[in-house]
Protein backbone atom coordinates (compact mmCIF):
# COMPACT_ATOMS: atom_id res chain seq x y z
CA UNK A 1 0.00 0.00 0.00
CA UNK A 2 1.38 3.61 -0.99
CA UNK A 3 1.72 6.13 2.07
CA UNK A 4 1.60 9.39 1.19
CA UNK A 5 4.26 12.03 2.09
CA UNK A 6 3.71 15.61 4.28
CA UNK A 7 6.44 17.67 4.64
CA UNK A 8 6.37 20.20 7.67
CA UNK A 9 8.75 22.71 8.71
CA UNK A 10 8.69 22.61 12.62
CA UNK A 11 10.26 25.57 14.80
CA UNK A 12 11.97 24.27 17.66
CA UNK A 13 14.97 25.11 19.46
CA UNK A 14 16.99 22.28 19.50
CA UNK A 15 16.74 18.51 17.31
CA UNK A 16 15.15 16.97 20.01
CA UNK A 17 12.15 19.49 20.37
CA UNK A 18 11.59 19.20 16.73
CA UNK A 19 11.54 15.28 17.05
CA UNK A 20 9.25 15.35 19.80
CA UNK A 21 6.59 17.93 18.08
CA UNK A 22 6.94 15.71 15.14
CA UNK A 23 5.76 12.50 16.75
CA UNK A 24 2.66 14.93 18.14
CA UNK A 25 2.19 15.40 14.60
CA UNK A 26 2.10 12.21 13.98
CA UNK A 27 -0.56 11.49 16.69
CA UNK A 28 -2.44 14.50 16.34
CA UNK A 29 -3.57 14.30 12.68
CA UNK A 30 -4.70 10.49 12.77
CA UNK A 31 -5.61 9.02 15.98
CA UNK A 32 -5.54 11.86 18.51
CA UNK A 33 -4.67 9.97 21.35
CA UNK A 34 -2.11 9.13 23.63
CA UNK A 35 1.22 7.36 21.95
CA UNK A 36 0.59 4.63 24.85
CA UNK A 37 -2.66 3.87 24.20
CA UNK A 38 -2.30 3.68 20.58
CA UNK A 39 -3.89 0.09 20.19
CA UNK A 40 -1.63 -2.69 18.36
CA UNK A 41 -1.60 -4.31 15.63
CA UNK A 42 -3.16 -2.20 11.91
CA UNK A 43 -4.37 1.18 14.00
CA UNK A 44 -0.68 1.13 15.18
CA UNK A 45 1.05 -0.28 12.06
CA UNK A 46 -1.14 1.56 9.44
CA UNK A 47 -3.21 4.12 10.40
CA UNK A 48 -0.86 5.79 12.58
CA UNK A 49 1.30 8.69 10.93
CA UNK A 50 4.95 7.87 11.11
CA UNK A 51 8.11 10.43 11.31
CA UNK A 52 10.60 9.35 8.69
CA UNK A 53 13.10 11.76 9.35
CA UNK A 54 12.94 15.20 11.23
CA UNK A 55 16.49 17.40 9.86
CA UNK A 56 17.84 20.85 10.50
CA UNK A 57 17.37 23.64 7.76
CA UNK A 58 18.65 26.58 9.53
CA UNK A 59 18.77 28.05 13.12
CA UNK A 60 15.05 27.10 14.50
CA UNK A 61 13.84 25.72 11.64
CA UNK A 62 13.29 21.77 11.28
CA UNK A 63 12.12 19.81 8.07
CA UNK A 64 10.12 17.36 9.48
CA UNK A 65 9.01 14.30 6.75
CA UNK A 66 5.56 12.15 7.37
CA UNK A 67 3.61 9.61 5.95
CA UNK A 68 0.41 8.62 6.23
CA UNK A 69 -2.03 5.81 5.20
CA UNK A 70 -4.64 6.10 2.35
CA UNK A 71 -6.69 4.59 4.82
CA UNK A 72 -7.14 7.32 7.06
CA UNK A 73 -8.38 9.59 4.05
CA UNK A 74 -10.25 7.15 1.95
CA UNK A 75 -11.55 9.12 -1.59
CA UNK A 76 -12.88 12.27 0.46
CA UNK A 77 -10.67 15.22 -0.26
CA UNK A 78 -12.03 17.23 2.76
CA UNK A 79 -10.78 14.18 5.19
CA UNK A 80 -7.32 14.29 3.23
CA UNK A 81 -7.13 18.13 3.98
CA UNK A 82 -7.95 17.06 7.51
CA UNK A 83 -4.92 14.25 7.72
CA UNK A 84 -2.67 17.03 6.22
CA UNK A 85 -2.65 20.17 8.65
CA UNK A 86 -6.40 19.83 10.62
CA UNK A 87 -5.68 20.00 14.48
CA UNK A 88 -1.77 20.76 13.98
CA UNK A 89 -3.13 23.82 11.94
CA UNK A 90 -4.28 24.77 15.60
CA UNK A 91 -0.38 24.97 16.69
CA UNK A 92 2.00 27.23 16.89
CA UNK A 93 5.61 27.03 15.05
CA UNK A 94 3.89 24.47 12.45
CA UNK A 95 3.94 25.27 8.55
CA UNK A 96 3.38 22.95 5.54
CA UNK A 97 5.58 23.04 2.83
CA UNK A 98 5.28 20.14 0.66
CA UNK A 99 2.42 17.22 -0.49
CA UNK A 100 3.45 13.76 -2.08
CA UNK A 101 0.44 11.74 -3.11
CA UNK A 102 1.89 8.59 -3.76
CA UNK A 103 0.46 6.12 -6.65
CA UNK A 104 -3.37 5.03 -4.30
CA UNK A 105 -3.94 9.03 -4.00
CA UNK A 106 -2.37 9.86 -7.60
CA UNK A 107 -5.47 7.46 -8.56
CA UNK A 108 -8.06 8.64 -6.24
CA UNK A 109 -7.19 12.40 -6.79
CA UNK A 110 -6.53 12.90 -10.76
CA UNK A 111 -6.58 16.75 -10.43
CA UNK A 112 -7.39 18.67 -13.49
CA UNK A 113 -9.99 17.69 -16.28
CA UNK A 114 -7.83 20.45 -18.79
CA UNK A 115 -5.09 21.70 -17.43
CA UNK A 116 -3.44 24.03 -19.27
CA UNK A 117 -3.39 22.09 -22.97
CA UNK A 118 -6.97 21.10 -22.29
CA UNK A 119 -7.84 25.27 -21.57
CA UNK A 120 -5.78 25.87 -24.73
CA UNK A 121 -7.87 23.70 -26.51
CA UNK A 122 -11.03 25.45 -25.55
CA UNK A 123 -10.06 28.83 -26.21
CA UNK A 124 -8.63 27.84 -30.11
CA UNK A 125 -4.71 29.53 -28.54
CA UNK A 126 -2.30 27.18 -28.64
CA UNK A 127 0.71 29.52 -27.68
CA UNK A 128 1.17 32.70 -25.80
CA UNK A 129 -0.27 33.77 -22.30
CA UNK A 130 -4.04 34.02 -21.84
CA UNK A 131 -5.99 37.47 -21.52
CA UNK A 132 -8.87 37.15 -18.75
CA UNK A 133 -10.37 40.72 -18.06
CA UNK A 134 -12.66 40.51 -15.01
CA UNK A 135 -16.43 42.11 -15.27
CA UNK A 136 -17.19 44.03 -11.82
CA UNK A 137 -17.42 46.53 -9.92
CA UNK A 138 -20.31 44.71 -7.95
CA UNK A 139 -23.60 46.92 -7.64
CA UNK A 140 -23.67 46.68 -11.71
CA UNK A 141 -26.65 45.13 -13.13
CA UNK A 142 -26.62 42.45 -15.67
CA UNK A 143 -27.18 44.31 -18.29
CA UNK A 144 -23.68 46.58 -17.45
CA UNK A 145 -21.85 43.45 -17.22
CA UNK A 146 -23.02 42.11 -20.11
CA UNK A 147 -21.71 45.17 -22.29
CA UNK A 148 -18.38 44.92 -20.16
CA UNK A 149 -18.46 41.27 -21.43
CA UNK A 150 -19.30 41.86 -24.94
CA UNK A 151 -16.48 44.55 -25.14
CA UNK A 152 -14.09 41.98 -23.65
CA UNK A 153 -14.95 39.86 -26.05
CA UNK A 154 -14.56 41.63 -29.26
CA UNK A 155 -11.37 43.09 -28.35
CA UNK A 156 -10.43 39.19 -28.48
CA UNK A 157 -10.39 38.05 -24.43
CA UNK A 158 -9.49 34.47 -24.14
CA UNK A 159 -11.66 34.09 -20.65
CA UNK A 160 -14.23 36.80 -19.10
CA UNK A 161 -14.48 36.07 -15.29
CA UNK A 162 -17.16 36.99 -12.55
CA UNK A 163 -15.71 39.11 -10.14
CA UNK A 164 -15.16 37.18 -7.34
CA UNK A 165 -17.73 39.28 -5.34
CA UNK A 166 -20.37 38.87 -8.31
CA UNK A 167 -22.92 36.33 -6.12
CA UNK A 168 -26.36 36.22 -6.09
CA UNK A 169 -27.29 40.01 -5.56
CA UNK A 170 -30.41 41.77 -6.16
CA UNK A 171 -28.45 43.78 -8.62
CA UNK A 172 -27.54 41.56 -10.80
CA UNK A 173 -28.56 38.12 -9.81
CA UNK A 174 -26.66 34.81 -10.43
CA UNK A 175 -29.48 33.37 -13.21
CA UNK A 176 -30.21 36.81 -14.60
CA UNK A 177 -26.44 37.83 -15.38
CA UNK A 178 -25.27 34.65 -16.74
CA UNK A 179 -27.86 34.35 -19.24
CA UNK A 180 -27.13 37.70 -20.40
CA UNK A 181 -23.44 37.55 -19.97
CA UNK A 182 -23.32 34.11 -21.56
CA UNK A 183 -25.73 35.28 -24.73
CA UNK A 184 -23.40 38.61 -24.86
CA UNK A 185 -20.20 36.54 -24.99
CA UNK A 186 -21.93 33.96 -27.48
CA UNK A 187 -23.07 37.03 -29.88
CA UNK A 188 -19.23 38.65 -29.91
CA UNK A 189 -18.07 35.45 -30.55
CA UNK A 190 -20.20 34.83 -33.41
CA UNK A 191 -19.15 38.35 -35.12
CA UNK A 192 -15.82 37.56 -34.83
CA UNK A 193 -15.40 33.79 -35.02
CA UNK A 194 -13.49 34.44 -31.66
CA UNK A 195 -13.51 31.54 -29.00
CA UNK A 196 -13.84 33.59 -25.71
CA UNK A 197 -14.73 31.92 -22.91
CA UNK A 198 -17.59 33.36 -19.75
CA UNK A 199 -16.90 32.01 -16.59
CA UNK A 200 -19.44 32.77 -13.67
CA UNK A 201 -18.75 32.48 -10.41
CA UNK A 202 -20.41 29.91 -8.79
CA UNK A 203 -21.35 31.63 -5.57
CA UNK A 204 -24.35 32.08 -3.59
CA UNK A 205 -25.93 29.96 -0.63
CA UNK A 206 -24.49 26.05 -0.55
CA UNK A 207 -27.61 24.92 -1.25
CA UNK A 208 -27.83 26.52 -4.42
CA UNK A 209 -24.63 25.84 -6.11
CA UNK A 210 -24.96 22.81 -7.98
CA UNK A 211 -28.38 24.49 -9.23
CA UNK A 212 -26.25 27.01 -10.12
CA UNK A 213 -23.31 25.32 -12.29
CA UNK A 214 -26.17 23.38 -14.11
CA UNK A 215 -27.73 26.69 -15.43
CA UNK A 216 -24.78 27.68 -16.19
CA UNK A 217 -23.46 24.84 -18.10
CA UNK A 218 -26.88 25.08 -19.83
CA UNK A 219 -26.74 28.93 -20.25
CA UNK A 220 -23.44 28.62 -22.38
CA UNK A 221 -20.72 29.48 -19.87
CA UNK A 222 -17.54 28.26 -21.16
CA UNK A 223 -16.00 27.79 -17.59
CA UNK A 224 -16.30 28.54 -13.90
CA UNK A 225 -14.53 30.62 -11.15
CA UNK A 226 -15.05 28.98 -7.94
CA UNK A 227 -13.76 29.97 -4.26
CA UNK A 228 -12.60 27.22 -2.15
CA UNK A 229 -11.79 29.58 0.69
CA UNK A 230 -15.30 29.81 1.26
CA UNK A 231 -17.02 27.34 -0.27
CA UNK A 232 -14.82 24.42 0.06
CA UNK A 233 -11.69 22.37 -1.75
CA UNK A 234 -14.44 20.13 -2.17
CA UNK A 235 -16.83 21.85 -4.57
CA UNK A 236 -14.08 22.36 -6.83
CA UNK A 237 -13.48 18.30 -6.78
CA UNK A 238 -17.01 17.84 -7.53
CA UNK A 239 -17.26 20.04 -10.58
CA UNK A 240 -13.75 18.80 -12.04
CA UNK A 241 -15.17 15.03 -11.91
CA UNK A 242 -18.52 16.20 -12.88
CA UNK A 243 -19.30 14.16 -16.29
CA UNK A 244 -22.38 16.77 -17.10
CA UNK A 245 -19.95 20.13 -15.91
CA UNK A 246 -16.98 18.93 -18.30
CA UNK A 247 -15.88 22.94 -18.25
CA UNK A 248 -12.48 24.67 -17.06
CA UNK A 249 -12.44 25.86 -13.64
CA UNK A 250 -10.50 28.30 -12.26
CA UNK A 251 -9.93 29.09 -8.42
CA UNK A 252 -9.89 32.17 -6.86
CA UNK A 253 -7.89 32.93 -3.52
CA UNK A 254 -10.11 34.83 -1.54
CA UNK A 255 -10.01 34.44 2.39
CA UNK A 256 -6.94 31.95 1.63
CA UNK A 257 -4.07 34.74 2.89
CA UNK A 258 -4.15 34.02 6.52
CA UNK A 259 -2.48 31.02 5.47
CA UNK A 260 0.28 31.66 3.95
CA UNK A 261 1.11 35.13 5.29
CA UNK A 262 3.12 33.63 8.18
CA UNK A 263 6.71 32.16 7.42
CA UNK A 264 5.85 30.24 10.94
CA UNK A 265 2.23 29.04 10.81
CA UNK A 266 0.14 27.53 7.66
CA UNK A 267 1.19 27.04 4.68
CA UNK A 268 3.72 27.73 2.00
CA UNK A 269 2.29 29.83 -0.95
CA UNK A 270 3.64 27.15 -3.61
CA UNK A 271 1.40 24.52 -1.50
CA UNK A 272 -1.76 26.48 -1.42
CA UNK A 273 -1.65 27.89 -4.56
CA UNK A 274 -0.28 25.40 -6.53
CA UNK A 275 -0.42 22.44 -5.14
CA UNK A 276 -3.88 22.09 -3.18
CA UNK A 277 -5.30 23.94 -6.18
CA UNK A 278 -4.04 20.91 -8.55
CA UNK A 279 -5.29 18.27 -5.65
CA UNK A 280 -9.19 19.58 -5.65
CA UNK A 281 -9.21 19.50 -9.44
CA UNK A 282 -8.60 22.93 -10.69
CA UNK A 283 -7.61 23.84 -13.74
CA UNK A 284 -6.15 27.75 -13.40
CA UNK A 285 -5.49 29.40 -9.88
CA UNK A 286 -5.55 32.78 -9.05
CA UNK A 287 -3.18 34.57 -6.99
CA UNK A 288 -1.94 38.00 -6.07
CA UNK A 289 0.78 39.22 -8.41
CA UNK A 290 4.07 41.05 -7.00
CA UNK A 291 3.93 44.47 -7.22
CA UNK A 292 0.64 44.71 -6.58
CA UNK A 293 -1.61 45.96 -3.46
CA UNK A 294 -1.61 42.14 -1.54
CA UNK A 295 2.34 42.32 -0.83
CA UNK A 296 3.64 38.69 -2.64
CA UNK A 297 7.33 38.90 -3.92
CA UNK A 298 8.68 38.03 -6.90
CA UNK A 299 9.97 34.71 -5.33
CA UNK A 300 7.00 33.35 -3.73
CA UNK A 301 4.75 34.08 -7.31
CA UNK A 302 7.34 31.98 -9.13
CA UNK A 303 6.74 29.15 -6.79
CA UNK A 304 3.45 29.07 -7.20
CA UNK A 305 3.61 29.40 -10.85
CA UNK A 306 5.96 26.66 -10.76
CA UNK A 307 4.02 24.13 -8.67
CA UNK A 308 1.08 25.01 -11.02
CA UNK A 309 3.14 23.78 -14.13
CA UNK A 310 5.22 21.65 -12.57
CA UNK A 311 4.91 18.23 -14.62
CA UNK A 312 5.60 15.94 -11.60
CA UNK A 313 2.81 17.25 -9.60
CA UNK A 314 -0.47 16.04 -9.44
CA UNK A 315 -2.19 15.42 -12.38
CA UNK A 316 -2.30 17.61 -15.43
CA UNK A 317 0.04 20.77 -15.06
CA UNK A 318 -2.50 23.77 -14.89
CA UNK A 319 -2.04 27.48 -15.45
CA UNK A 320 -0.87 30.37 -12.94
CA UNK A 321 -2.74 33.20 -12.98
CA UNK A 322 -1.42 36.31 -11.33
CA UNK A 323 -3.59 38.86 -10.78
CA UNK A 324 -4.34 42.25 -8.79
CA UNK A 325 -2.54 45.54 -9.84
CA UNK A 326 -2.02 43.80 -13.59
CA UNK A 327 -2.06 46.95 -16.47
CA UNK A 328 -0.77 46.70 -20.16
CA UNK A 329 2.33 48.34 -18.95
CA UNK A 330 3.62 45.28 -16.77
CA UNK A 331 2.67 43.15 -20.13
CA UNK A 332 6.17 42.66 -21.04
CA UNK A 333 7.56 42.48 -17.92
CA UNK A 334 5.32 39.88 -16.83
CA UNK A 335 6.06 37.81 -19.65
CA UNK A 336 9.23 37.90 -18.82
CA UNK A 337 8.84 36.82 -14.87
CA UNK A 338 6.54 33.78 -16.03
CA UNK A 339 6.81 32.78 -19.46
CA UNK A 340 3.97 32.15 -22.01
CA UNK A 341 2.20 29.49 -20.42
CA UNK A 342 -0.04 32.45 -18.01
CA UNK A 343 -3.56 33.23 -17.16
CA UNK A 344 -3.76 37.06 -16.84
CA UNK A 345 -6.52 39.18 -15.33
CA UNK A 346 -7.36 42.51 -16.17
CA UNK A 347 -9.56 44.24 -13.57
CA UNK A 348 -9.80 47.53 -12.80
CA UNK A 349 -7.29 48.96 -14.75
CA UNK A 350 -9.27 47.81 -17.57
CA UNK A 351 -12.35 49.71 -16.76
CA UNK A 352 -9.81 53.02 -16.69
CA UNK A 353 -10.83 51.53 -20.54
CA UNK A 354 -14.00 51.78 -20.37
CA UNK A 355 -14.76 53.25 -23.94
CA UNK A 356 -12.18 51.36 -25.45
CA UNK A 357 -11.63 48.08 -23.76
CA UNK A 358 -11.22 45.87 -26.98
CA UNK A 359 -8.44 48.30 -27.89
CA UNK A 360 -6.95 47.67 -24.71
CA UNK A 361 -6.91 44.05 -24.96
CA UNK A 362 -5.64 43.97 -28.58
CA UNK A 363 -2.69 46.49 -27.22
CA UNK A 364 -2.16 43.86 -24.40
CA UNK A 365 -1.84 41.05 -26.93
CA UNK A 366 0.69 42.75 -28.67
CA UNK A 367 3.00 43.44 -25.67
CA UNK A 368 2.98 39.67 -25.11
CA UNK A 369 3.59 38.68 -28.70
Amino acid sequence: MSRFSVFYRIFASNLDEATERAEGIALEQTVEIPRDVVPKGYIEDVILGKVESVAAEEDGAYLAHLTYSPDSTGAELPQLLNVIFGNSSIQKGIRVVGFEPGERLSADFTGARFGIAGVRERVKRPTGGLIAPVIKPQGSDADTLAAIAYAAALGGADIIKDDHGLTDQASAPFKTRVEKVAAAVARANRETGGHSLYFPNIAGRGEDLMDFARFAKEAGAGGALVMPGLFGFDLTRRLATADWFDLPLMAHPTFLGTYVLSDTLGFTHAVMFGVLQRLAGADISIFPNVGGRFGFSAGECLSIADACRSPDGIGRPIFPSPGGGMSVDRAQDMRAMYGDDVVYLLGGSLLRHADRIGETIRDMRARLA
